[in-house]
């Protein structure tokens, strides 16, 4: 696992690292069941505090791309039925203000559309 924290990038370092981390999951480059260093290995690693990457990986385990397994360790996580889920109530959530706002299905899917890739270009 590869990561880089740039100072002088506008994103906060424990932002950089969750960001970093998921795209790497996403993208296969961490594995399903990899195991990723301690946080206090880590923040080591990256000259940060403990807290920011511990910040990072909480971040990470409530969005369901990492793992906590106790003593055994934090792993990149199954993305898959249980992400969908979530990935679908939020939809259903979204579909329903949106509907309340007024708004018609073409202005929906593109504030959809422009949060999406808002997202992915942090990564």
């Amino acid at each position: 696992m590869t990561l880089k924290i740039r100072i002088d990038d506008s994103a906060p370092p424990f932002e950089q690292v969750r960001a970093q981390i998921s795209g790497q999951a996403r993208s296969g480059a961490l594995p399903v069941g990899y195991r990723l260093p301690t946080v206090r290995g880590l923040a080591e690693s990256l000259g940060l505090a403990a807290n920011t990457v511990a910040k990072a990986y909480r971040a990470l385990e409530t969005d369901g791309v990492i793992e906590t397994r106790g003593r055994n360790g934090t792993f990149v996580a199954a993305a898959g039925p249980a992400a969908e889920r979530e990935a679908a109530s939020a939809a259903q959530a979204y579909a329903e203000r949106v509907r309340r706002l007024g708004l018609n299905e073409d202005a929906a899917l593109a504030a959809v559309r422009d949060a999406l890739r808002a997202a992915f270009e942090q990564e």
